[in-house]
C-alpha cells in the first residue's frame, strides 16, 4: 500500500505541485489550506507524513505541530519561507523531525521525506535491542521504554537515543549527533540538535532540568551516562 503524505499550504498551487511530485514518486497525497483543516485531517487519516507549512490561516503550522504531538508521533517537516534560525529551533522543539526552508527544490522535499520514513520505519538500522540504565531500544521494534514503560518518540528522536547508547559514555559532538538523526547528505544547523536533546530529556529523564542519563558534555556535545 502506497504510503501518504499530507501536505498543508495556504499557497494551492504549491500544494499540488508537491502533491504531482509526490504521486510521481509514488505516494498518495492529501491537502489542506489552512491549520485547522490540516488538524481535523491528520487525526482523521492518520497519515504516514505532514508536510506542514509555517505560516497558515485559521491555526499556525507551530499550533498543529503542537497539537499533533500529543498524540502521534507521525513524522512531520516544517516548511517555512523564515530563515531565522530561532523559528526553526522553535519548529523543532514542538516536535518536528526535519525543516525546509523556501524556495525549495520538489525533488528535494521527496528526498527528504524518503529519508524521514525510513527512519520512521527503522530501515536504517539492524534488529536488535540497546540497553543503558533504565533505558531500552528495540531497533527490530522500533520501541522503547523507560523503566519498563513504553515511550514514544519521533523518528529523529528515536535515532538521535540510538547513536546515544550505541556510544554510552563516548561523548559525541553536534555533527556526530546530526548526521545520526539526518544523514551524511543534511544540510542544517548543529544547534538544531539541541531542541531534539531538550525534547528527549522531556521524555525519558525523570528531572528533565538536571538529567542523568543524556548529559552534556561541555565544548564537545552529548553522551549517555554510562554509571
Amino acid at each position: 500500500m502506497p504510503q501518504r503524505v499530507l501536505i498543508v499550504d495556504d499557497e494551492p498551487k504549491l500544494v499540488q505541485g508537491l502533491a504531482a511530485y509526490f504521486q510521481q514518486a509514488g505516494f498518495d497525497t492529501l491537502s489542506a489550506y489552512d491549520g485547522k483543516t490540516a488538524l481535523a485531517m491528520a487525526r482523521r487519516e492518520q497519515p504516514d507524513l505532514i508536510l506542514l507549512d509555517l505560516m497558515m490561516p485559521e491555526i499556525d503550522g507551530l499550533e498543529v505541530c503542537r497539537e499533533v504531538r500529543r498524540d502521534s508521533a507521525v513524522p512531520i517537516i516544517m516548511i517555512t519561507a523564515r530563515v531565522e534560525e530561532t523559528d526553526m529551533l522553535i519548529g523543532l522543539e514542538l516536535g518536528a523531525d526535519d525543516y525546509i526552508t523556501k524556495p525549495y527544490s520538489p525533488r528535494e522535499v521527496v528526498a527528504r521525506a524518503r529519508a524521514v520514513l525510513r527512519r520512521a520505519s527503522g530501515g536504517l538500522i539492524s534488529a536488535n535491542v540497546l540497553r543503558a540504565g533504565p533505558v531500552a531500544i528495540d531497533l527490530d521494534r522500533y520501541s522503547v521504554q523507560v523503566n519498563g514503560q513504553p515511550v514514544e518518540l519521533t523518528p529523529t528522536e528515536f535515532a538521535l537515543l540510538s547513536a546515544l547508547l550505541r556510544n554510552v559514555g563516548r561523548p559525541l559532538n553536534r555533527s556526530q549527533l546530526l548526521d545520526a538523526a539526518q544523514g551524511d547528505a543534511y544540510e542544517g544547523y548543529e544547534r538544531t540538535i539541541d531542541a531534539h536533546i531538550k525534547n528527549l530529556r522531556r521524555k525519558i529523564e525523570p528531572n528533565p532540568t538536571r538529567p542523568s542519563y543524556i548529559l552534556t558534555v561541555f565544548g564537545v556535545g552529548y553522551k549517555f551516562n554510562d554509571t
